[in-house]
Order: structure tokens, then sequence, then C-alpha cells
């Protein structure tokens, strides 16, 4: 099935907004609608758009952002809605998705270097072992056990900077573990290449304008199936499976992965 919420969830200033909700599991029932969202950064949002959040009844928005990004450009403050901050990628070396980024790449010396690395493959070469990250660093883990024991069935919106990485893996590996199949899990994933990338059109015109080429640009910006392929087979090898993956290296047991389907899943 296509996502059923994308077109009746539309936001003017906030990029990459849908609702995780509304996929088939493979026996029968729908993840819920209407509680779990996922989206790019929210601090440029409207008061439209703030309202239209509000409404939607959020109890929680997580943070998914290093501490860097957060302070860059902090979540607005919505009545009635608590704010909870986990750096997934406080243990990595370097954050892939800089909350500046319009600004760095609009540098011709900048432009000139990126340009070169995803020229020779090595940009793209970053993107993949940080899906791997995402999966096993420290603090991703600790992160993700922290949003995925949290989810009590309220809404809830999580994000990053794009919402795509950190973001996607959080919505693949929940989708996963409620029995979407895993070709529906990557046509949510890749929503990301029709809902953000049309948003950040003024980020490949300053690209160009520099120097560089969009087109090695649009990997990076967007999403690609290899790169969610990594990160599923980092659980694969490193834990077996997307139940010991939430077992073991979350630290949510069978009894609450049932909890989960039981708080996320409906009988349509």
């Amino acid at each position: 099935m296509s996502d059923p919420t994308v077109e009746r969830l539309e936001l003017t200033t906030v990029a990459n907004f849908r609702d995780v909700g509304g996929w088939e599991t493979a026996d029968g029932r729908r993840v819920a609608a209407g509680v779990l969202f996922r989206s790019a950064a929210l601090d440029k949002a409207s008061e439209t758009d703030r309202a239209t959040l509000v409404g939607l009844g959020l109890r929680t928005i997580v943070d998914l952002r290093s501490e860097a990004e957060t302070e860059a450009q902090p979540d607005p403050v919505l009545d009635g809605v608590t704010g909870i901050h986990l750096d997934i990628l406080a243990d990595a070396e370097s954050v892939s998705a800089p909350a500046n980024l319009d600004k760095v790449l609009s540098d011709p010396v900048t432009v000139a270097a990126a340009n070169e690395k995803l020229a020779d493959g090595s940009g793209l070469a970053h993107m993949v072992d940080a899906y791997r990250e995402l999966v096993n660093l420290p603090s991703a883990l600790s992160s993700y056990r922290t949003f995925f024991s949290g989810l009590d069935g309220t809404p809830t919106l999580f994000h990053c900077t794009a919402g795509k990485d950190r973001t996607g893996w959080a919505a693949a590996a929940f989708l996963t573990l409620m029995g979407v199949d895993r070709d529906q899990v990557y046509q949510e994933y890749l929503l990301t290449n029709d809902l953000f990338l049309p948003a950040i059109a003024p980020v490949f015109d300053g690209f160009a304008a520099a120097g560089g080429d969009p087109d090695l640009l649009r990997p990076l910006l967007g999403v690609q199936e290899s790169y969610l392929d990594t990160a599923f087979a980092e659980v694969r090898d490193t834990f077996g499976g997307i139940e010991n993956y939430f077992a073991d290296g979350l630290g949510i047991d069978t009894a609450g992965q049932e909890d989960l389907r039981r708080r996320y899943l409906v009988t349509p």
C-alpha cells in the first residue's frame, strides 16, 4: 500500500513530515495512525504549522540531533508538549548532516572539497559507515533504547535535522518490529526523496552556483536503499535479527516488544 497520510498532513515550513502509521502488517493488522510522526528539524516552523502540530494532540517531541545542532536551531516550545533530547551520534567522530548545511555548501572552498569526495565515492562510503553506527554506536543504542522504551501510545513526533537517517532508522526499525513487510518499510523510508529533497532546492542551487555538481549531492542529502540495507545487515550480523536487536541491543525484551505492538497495532 502507499502511505495514506502523506497528502493530508502537509506542512509548509517543516520538511519531510509524515505519519508513521497506516502501514499493513503481515498478520493483517495496521500500524495505528495519528500517534507517531516523523519530520526534519522544527526550528523554522511557522505559527500555522506550530498550530497544526499542536492540533495533532502531540504530547512529546523527541529530538535525535547532536548537542551542536540542537543549540544552533532549538525546537519550538509548544503548549502541552514535552521535549526530549537524545543525541544518537554522541559517540560518532562526525555528524553527517550539519545544521548549517546550506551555508557550508555555498562556500566555494567547501564545495570543491565536497565535490571531490562525492565524485570519488568517499562521501557515499561515509554514509554507509554512518548507517552501521546507527545500529552499533553505544550512544545510538542508549538513545534508541530511551526512545522506544518511552513510546506509550500517546501522540509523539521524532526528528533529526533532515529527518532521513537517524529518524529514518528509528522509523524502519519500529515498522519492522511491528511486522510491516520489508518492501513497505523501504517504501516508507524512500518517501524522504519526495518530501525532503524538493524542500532543500536552494541548497542544490547554492552548491551549483559555487561550482559543485548537484547530481553528486543528491545521494548524500537524500536516501538510498543501500543505506538501509547496511543498517539491516548490521542488525543481522551483530544481533541476529530485529527482535534480538531490540532485546539485546536496546534492552527491550519480548514482553516489552509485545507491549509496543499492543499500543501501536490496530485491527482494521
